[in-house]
């Protein structure tokens, strides 16, 4: 993870970062799987000149690749908040 976002704060986007989907432009996710289980770090690059990390951690559903909802409204909020911060 520490690799992928080096390479975002260079300005390029790392092979295991990808768009998080309902969020806009700018807004990455990375996930990665540690034997069994999965960890996820999203962060947004198109806020001011810095790399912001929002959010990470440790999915812990089972069912399935999708971000569970209380993930979703707590990055949604943050990015919110940074983004009210920064104007």
């Amino acid at each position: 993870m520490l690799r992928a976002l080096t390479i975002a704060a260079e300005g390029s986007k790392s092979d295991i970062a990808k768009p998080m989907k309902g969020f806009g432009p700018g807004v990455y996710e990375i996930a990665l799987a540690y034997r069994s289980d999965a960890y996820r770090t999203i962060y947004a690059v198109k806020l001011g000149e810095d790399i912001w990390v929002v959010h990470a951690f440790q999915k812990k559903s089972t069912k399935g690749t999708k971000t569970p909802k209380r993930e979703i409204d707590l990055i949604r909020s943050r990015i919110g908040q940074l983004k009210r911060q920064l104007r």
